[in-house]
């Protein structure tokens, strides 16, 4: 799948287009069994697909922080399979409040945002809060991970009705160093390789997941500029793991109406 354009995944160019505001898409990879991923979500706008996200509370998802849009508000699909249906299984919650990192000034570093639900998703077997590692570390190269999303099924194709996966595998450090040099940060970030037939992310699938051992370690963040099906350009993650004290912060905050 591919990384969102406008929305959806950050370009960087050598590629430095946000993965925010663009959208992204599995590129290859294969059709997801229906709601075998229920903690995906779709974040819409005027009901149009524009980044990915996972539920990690029945109140909050989380997701890339260049997914916002100030200029219309969002919607969160919950339980799809097929966004352009009314799936009976669908949850479409407006969204109540963003929280983008403190330090994300619109660039690749710290793009991680929570975004709290107007109301609390009604949990059931196609709407799951996927839990999130206890704790920080080194991320292992050459482990296989799974990622997922509504994103472009091509650099210039149209993103996916279906949800789709592909597998990367994680990169070591040096070589995402090599390629990326400042856009990158080991400390905040994965980055994965891949090659053109398994596919990966593009425009659309930002804000999704890498799911490594059954555990969201990354939220898709940016890709190749126009090219994100280029092996020689690993595919980068926000580090999860690296944000969780400010996640929990977030999400321990009471409510204002409350």
């Amino acid at each position: 799948m591919k990384m969102m354009g406008a929305w959806g995944v950050l370009c960087v160019v050598l590629m430095v287009s946000t993965a925010g505001a663009s959208e992204s898409g599995i590129v290859g990879g294969k059709v997801t069994k229906p709601h075998s991923r229920p903690y995906m979500a779709s974040l819409q706008f005027q009901g149009q697909h524009s980044c990915g996200g996972i539920l990690i509370r029945d109140d909050y998802v989380l997701t890339a922080a260049h997914c916002k849009d100030d200029s219309q508000p969002m919607t969160v699909v919950l339980g799809a399979h097929d966004i352009s249906k009314k799936e009976k299984t669908q949850q479409h919650i407006r969204v109540q409040k963003y929280s983008q990192h403190p330090s994300y000034a619109g660039g690749t570093a710290n793009d991680i945002m929570l975004v709290k639900l107007e109301t609390k998703a009604k949990l059931n077997k196609y709407v799951k809060a996927i839990g999130l590692s206890k704790k920080n570390g080194d991320i292992r190269a050459n482990v296989r991970c799974a990622v997922a999303g509504w994103g472009r099924t091509a650099v210039d194709g149209r993103t996916s009705d279906v949800l789709k996966e592909a597998t990367e595998v994680t990169q070591f450090k040096a070589e995402c160093e090599s390629v990326w040099k400042e856009h990158f940060s080991s400390e905040n970030m994965i980055c994965t390789k891949f090659s053109k037939k398994t596919g990966g992310v593009c425009q659309g699938d930002s804000g999704g997941p890498l799911i490594c051992n059954s555990k969201p370690l990354g939220l898709t963040s940016f890709t190749k500029e126009n090219d994100c099906n280029n092996p020689k350009f690993p595919h980068v993650f926000t580090k999860i793991n690296f944000y969780l004290p400010w996640i929990k912060k977030v999400m321990n905050e009471k409510r204002n109406d409350e």
